[in-house]
C-alpha cells in the first residue's frame, strides 16, 4: 500500500494542511472540559453568574474555531483524497490499456471494474479517515492522557487496565476481519461478474427464456456476498460493543474512585466531571482508531488488488532503443509484404499449441483467404499479424521486419482489423468511423462507408452520419453493425487488412459488392479474410486451409480442389457435387 502513496505528491499541501487543521480543532476540543470544570468549581459553587457567562462565551468561542478547524480538515483531506484516487484510476487504466490480450486474459472484466471502482472507492476513504480520524484520535488521546494526569495521577492509573484491554481487543478485531474483507472483494467481483453478462446479453436471456435461471444465478451471488459480508460486519457489531463496555467499565471505575476523592475533599466535583470527559475522549479515540484500522485491513485489501493492476508487466511492449536517434528511425508499415516464418502458438506458455509450424509468405496487395473447421486456430493466426499475441516459437516479418521490431503504436497504424466481434461505442456514427482516422474528413468517411455498403442505411437514419448510436450499437442490426466495422477499418486506409468473418451477417448480394469494392483497392493493401462461406474467397491469390492448427493445403481454389480433400468437403457441402466434379 506505501508505494501507492507516491499518488499522494500532488497533493502534498493538502496533506500537510489537513494535519494542522486537525490539531486546531483537537486543541480547542482539549480546552472545552477544562472550562466546564471552572465553570461548575468557580462559578456555579459560589454564585457568580457574570463568571460563568464569560467561560460559557469563551467555550463557544473555542467551539467555532474548533469548527473552522474541523471543516478545514474535512476539506484539505477530501481534496487529497479524491484526487488521489482520481491519479490511481487514471494509472490503472492506462496501464489496462497497455495489455496485451494474454494480460487481460489473467482478469476477468467484471474484476477489473469492480477494481476501477469500488476498490479505489476503499482506498479514498482510506486516505480520507488518515488525514481526518488517524490524526483527530492520538492527538485527542494523548492529549486528554496529559490533561488527566494534570488532574488526578491516582485516578489516571486505570488507564494501565482500560487501555491495553482496548489495544488488545482492537488488534484481535483487524485479524479475524483481513480475511473476511478480501472475501468480501471477491464476492463483489462475481456478483459484478454476473450482471455484467447479463446486461450485455439481456437480449439472449429473453429469447431463451432463462429469466428465472439468471434470476437465481444473480441470487445466489448476490446471497454469498451478503453472507460474507454479515460475517465481516458481525467481527464490527461484536468488537464495538466489548470495547463499549470496557469504556463504559473504566468510567464506573472513575466515579466510584473519583466521588470517595471528592469526599474526602482531594478532588472537585468540577475536576471530576472534567476528568470523565477525558476519559471519554481517551477510550473514543481508542476505539475509532481501532474502526480506523479496521478499514485500513480492508483498504489494504484494495490496495493489493490495485497493485496487481499496475504491477502486471505487459507481455507485448515496444523494442528497446539504444538511444533517441533509433526511435525517430522506428519502421513503418509501407508495403504490406507478411512472412510468417515457422509459427508455433499456444494460449499460455503450458497450453496446447493452436497453431504449429506456420509458414507462407503474402505479397503486397494480395488477398489471403483463410478457411478452416471451427477452432482450428483461424483467429489466432490473424491475432498474430498485429501482436495482438506473440507466437512462442517462430517469426511473423512485415516488409522484412519483425512484428516485435515495430513499436506497437506504429505496426497497428498499418493494420485495420475487423474483429469477429462487431463493437461499436456510444457516440455518432462519424465518430465510430474516425476510430480509424481521427482526423478524417465526412467525405472520407462517406467513401468508406460506401465501400463497405454502409452509406445506403447511414442516411435512412434521422440523422445520418450523426445518428447516435446506443452503447454497443445495439440500434443497428448485425449486418448494420459488421458494416460499420468494415467502413472504420477501411477509414485508416491501412496496408494490410484482416477481415475475420466480418460479413458473417450480411445478405450474399450486399457481400459480393463488399467484395467488388474491396477489389478495387487491391493494390493498397494485403487483405487477409477469414470467412465461412467458400464463395466469398473463390477468387483469392491464396487460400490457406488449416485443420487443428496445421496448414493442410495451400494455393488457388482450382489447386486446392485437386490437392486438398478439405477443402474439397468444404467445397462440396456448400456449392454442390455436380459443380466439383465439372470443376
Amino acid at each position: 500500500m506505501a508505494k501507492l502513496f507516491r499518488y499522494l505528491r500532488p497533493y502534498w499541501i493538502y496533506v500537510l494542511l489537513a494535519p494542522l487543521f486537525m490539531g486546531l480543532e483537537v486543541y480547542m476540543d482539549l480546552q472545552q472540559p477544562n472550562y466546564m470544570a471552572d465553570i461548575v468549581d468557580q462559578g456555579i459553587a459560589t454564585g457568580d453568574i457574570n463568571y460563568v457567562m464569560t467561560k460559557l462565551l469563551a467555550m463557544l468561542g473555542i467551539a467555532f474555531i474548533g469548527m473552522v478547524g474541523g471543516i478545514g480538515c474535512c476539506y484539505t483531506s477530501s481534496v487529497a483524497a479524491i484526487g488521489f484516487g482520481t491519479d490511481i484510476r487514471s494509472a490503472a487504466f492506462r496501464k489496462i490499456q497497455t495489455f496485451s490480450f494474454s494480460n487481460l486474459d489473467r482478469f476477468q472484466t467484471s474484476s477489473l471494474i469492480t477494481r476501477l471502482t469500488n476498490d479505489i472507492t476503499q482506498l479514498q476513504n482510506v486516505i480520507t479517515m488518515a488525514l481526518a480520524m488517524m490524526i483527530r484520535s492520538p492527538l485527542l488521546c494523548i492529549g486528554s492522557i496529559v490533561m488527566i494526569v494534570r488532574i488526578s495521577p491516582s485516578l489516571a492509573s486505570i488507564l494501565l487496565i482500560a487501555v491495553p484491554i482496548t489495544i488488545i481487543g482492537a488488534l484481535l478485531i483487524i485479524k479475524k476481519g483481513f480475511p473476511l474483507f478480501r472475501k468480501v472483494q471477491s464476492r463483489i467481483d462475481k456478483v459484478n461478474n454476473i450482471m455484467r453478462e447479463n446486461l450485455a446479453g439481456v437480449r439472449l436471456v429473453k429469447a431463451f427464456v432463462r429469466k428465472d435461471f439468471e434470476e437465481n444465478r444473480f441470487g445466489a451471488a448476490n446471497e454469498d456476498l451478503q453472507n460474507t459480508a454479515i460475517k465481516a460486519g458481525r467481527i464490527m457489531s461484536v468488537g464495538m460493543p466489548l470495547l463499549m463496555l470496557v469504556t463504559n467499565l473504566a468510567t464506573v471505575a472513575v466515579l466510584w474512585i473519583g466521588g470517595i476523592q471528592v469526599q474526602n475533599g482531594s478532588l472537585e466535583i468540577g475536576n471530576l466531571i472534567a476528568f470523565i470527559n477525558y476519559l471519554t475522549r481517551i477510550m473514543f479515540s481508542l476505539i475509532m482508531v481501532a474502526f480506523t484500522f479496521t478499514a485500513f485491513s480492508r483498504g489494504k485489501v484494495s490496495a493489493d488488488r490495485i497493485m496487481e493492476i499496475l504491477m502486471e508487466q505487459p507481455d507485448l511492449s515496444d523494442p528497446v532503443r539504444p538511444s533517441q536517434h533509433d526511435f525517430k528511425q522506428d519502421p513503418e508499415i509501407t508495403r504490406g509484404d507478411v512472412v510468417f516464418d515457422n509459427v508455433t502458438f499456444s494460449y499460455g506458455p503450458e497450453g496446447e499449441p493452436v497453431l504449429k509450424n506456420i509458414s507462407f509468405t503474402a505479397k503486397p496487395g494480395e488477398t489471403i483467404a483463410i478457411l478452416g473447421e471451427t477452432g482450428s486456430g483461424k483467429t489466432s493466426l490473424v491475432s498474430l499479424i498485429p501482436r495482438l499475441y506473440d507466437p512462442q516459437e517462430g517469426r511473423i516479418i512485415i516488409d522484412g521486419v519483425d512484428v516485435r521490431d515495430y513499436t506497437l503504436h506504429n505496426l497497428r497504424k498499418g493494420i485495420g482489423m475487423v474483429l469477429q466481434t462487431s463493437l461499436l461505442f456510444s457516440g455518432t456514427i462519424l465518430e465510430n468511423l474516425r476510430w480509424g482516422d481521427p482526423e478524417a474528413s465526412l467525405e472520407k468517411a462517406v467513401k468508406a462507408a460506401s465501400m463497405a455498403q454502409a452509406h445506403g442505411f447511414v442516411t435512412q437514419t434521422p440523422d445520418g452520419y450523426q445518428t447516435d448510436l446506443s452503447q454497443g450499437g445495439v440500434n443497428l442490426s448485425g449486418g448494420q453493425k459488421q458494416r460499420l466495422c468494415i467502413a472504420r477499418a477501411l477509414i485508416k486506409d491501412p496496408k494490410i487488412l484482416i477481415l475475420d468473418d466480418s460479413t458473417s451477417a450480411v445478405d450474399m448480394a450486399t457481400e459480393l459488392k463488399i467484395q467488388n469494392a474491396l477489389r478495387s483497392r487491391r493494390n493498397k493493401s494485403t487483405t487477409f479474410i477469414i470467412a465461412q462461406r467458400i464463395s466469398s474467397v473463390m477468387d483469392a491469390d491464396k487460400i490457406i486451409v488449416l485443420q487443428q492448427g496445421r496448414i493442410v493445403g495451400i494455393g488457388t481454389h482450382n489447386e486446392l480442389l485437386k490437392s486438398t480433400p478439405l477443402y474439397r468437403d468444404i467445397y462440396h457441402s456448400q456449392i454442390g457435387k455436380e459443380l466439383v466434379l465439372n470443376a
